[in-house]
């Protein structure tokens, strides 16, 4: 694309120099590592380090133009755009270079503290059974055309996010359906997005290390909604699908002029699950809907996944997909990677790997394996470094409070001690008087799995909390190759050998 075509649109420019009118942007980019011959290179101002300082090493590898904040003393010869704001500007130059791919597809973002990864493969399931091509992106991975690929945070930045749904249209993808984190709403990392739906799962504490309150938190989470455009199209109907039980649900309504879908178990609801029956095999209930009522068998387990299962329905129902089409879909779902998921060698008892990494995803999961069984419950967990550190006493106090034999240990660490993180999580079980023979600390996460799962015996169950589906660990600079659910098949696998 032509530059001079490219900021047309952007409202408050200044130039070093006439652009030639000629000059052609073969690429965008944000990471002077990556710029090709051709590109236009977006200096932003980082956290930790300033774009505008790699702007020469762009150049010398062929970068043509840059977006700045302030000129820079460089190659004459290179345009440079002078914005007030590049990462704003970013977000309109990046949906303009690859054709404004959200118009071409029907886009769907999941938003909310819990249940976003285990709720966006719910919906592409669905979809993918009614015959739609889906891409995703998410947690664990991004999927574009069938392919799956890595993904360097929940929701990518706004060029990578562009690049990516460019290549999913290409493919004749018809719905993306994306998480969307708190981080990236913030960060204006979705900017540029045409959101079809919105659907909130939950809020509960998580992240204050970076949005400093509980109310900065649910108003990066509103941002989505209010996001979503103004105009009633009949052809792409906006809605957004509201988890009616949690307040926040209230603030969101407002936010957004979508059409509202609600769902929920405690409150009356458009979508909602009512005689809930759990067992260690599944979970059964009655899916009461605006569209009909049907019995439900899952094969996930918990409370937490019903509530899943409903956020799901309610978005495709609005999609006009058919309820028993949803049903059929639900209960083929065996599990996601790392939510719940069992570790089975044929042991007398359950080994139970989770994602749990805040307060409430951990009081829920924790609750849920009480009902499963009249064993003892063991529970592995830590908290990251570098982040929120007001809940690592919580997370102490709620695995002290369920479980019979607590196990604290590192999550990934990243450049804090491991042990005073640690520490930040024994002084929860000080303060509220929790008995010293009901806990140990064991720095190295390994050697607190064996342990763990040393101690059980038939009919109990161990949960290995807080990292679930990831295959590293990240200590100072370094990420270590180590996977929670491996690492019980090992230690299950050295008892059964003795």
């Amino acid at each position: 694309m032509q530059l001079k075509q490219l900021i047309e649109s952007v409202l408050i420019r200044e130039l070093n120099r006439p652009i030639p009118a000629d000059l052609e942007i073969k690429g965008v980019e944000v990471d002077s590592r990556q710029v090709g011959e051709g590109d236009l290179f977006i200096c932003l101002p980082g956290f930790t380090v300033d774009g505008h300082d790699f702007a020469r090493d762009a150049v010398d590898k062929g970068a043509v133009a840059l977006l700045v904040e302030r000129f820079l003393d460089l190659d004459p010869e290179v345009v440079q755009i002078r914005v007030p704001d590049t990462r704003r500007t970013m977000a309109v130059l990046a949906d303009l270079f690859y054709g404004q791919p959200t118009h071409h597809l029907k886009l769907i973002g999941v938003t909310g503290t819990n249940g976003k990864t285990t709720t966006t493969h719910l919906i592409e399931k669905i979809l993918q059974d009614a015959g739609y091509q889906t891409g995703l992106i998410g947690t664990m991975y991004m999927k574009i055309n069938g392919r799956q690929e890595e993904v360097k945070n929940t929701t990518p930045d706004v060029v990578e996010l562009q690049r990516a749904f460019k290549r999913m249209v290409d493919g004749g993808t018809d719905y993306a359906v994306m998480e969307v984190s708190s981080h990236a709403l913030e960060l204006g990392r979705v900017r540029g997005c045409d959101f079809h739906a919105a659907l909130f799962t939950n809020l509960t504490q998580d992240h204050l290390d970076f949005h400093g309150t509980m109310d900065k938190y649910r108003y990066a989470k509103s941002l989505l909604f209010s996001q979503m455009g103004n105009r009633y199209d009949r052809d792409d109907m906006k809605h957004a699908t509201l988890n009616v039980d949690d307040p926040a649900s209230l603030e969101y309504a407002v936010a957004t002029s979508a059409q509202v879908i609600t769902y929920g178990i405690d409150r009356p609801a458009d979508v909602r699950a009512v005689e809930i029956e759990m067992s260690g095999k599944g979970t059964r209930f009655v899916l009461d809907t605006f569209k009909g009522s049907r019995k439900v068998s899952l094969q996930l387990i918990g409370k937490f996944s019903v509530y899943n299962a409903l956020a799901a329905t309610a978005v495709c129902l609005a999609e006009g997909i058919d309820l028993d089409t949803i049903v059929h879909s639900l209960e083929e779902v065996k599990g996601v990677s790392g939510r719940f998921e069992k570790v089975d060698e044929g042991q007398g008892f359950s080994v139970i790997v989770d994602y749990a990494h805040t307060p409430d995803s951990l009081e829920n999961v924790l609750q849920t394996v009480r009902e499963l069984t009249d064993g003892h419950v063991y529970c592995v967990v830590g908290c990251g470094g570098d982040r929120d550190r007001a809940k690592r006493p919580l997370m102490a106090q709620i695995a002290a409070r369920y479980s019979d034999r607590v196990v604290i240990t590192s999550d990934n660490p990243r450049s804090e001690d491991p042990e005073a993180i640690i520490q930040d999580m024994v002084q929860g079980l000080v303060e509220n008087r929790v008995s010293e023979e009901a806990y140990q600390t064991i720095v190295d996460r390994r050697k607190a799995i064996f342990k763990a799962v040393e101690q059980a015996k038939p009919g109990d169950i161990v949960l290995i909390a807080g990292k679930g589906h990831e295959t590293y660990q990240i200590i100072k600079d370094q990420v270590l190759p180590f996977d929670d659910r491996e690492v019980a098949r090992e230690a299950i696998w050295s008892i059964e050998s003795k």
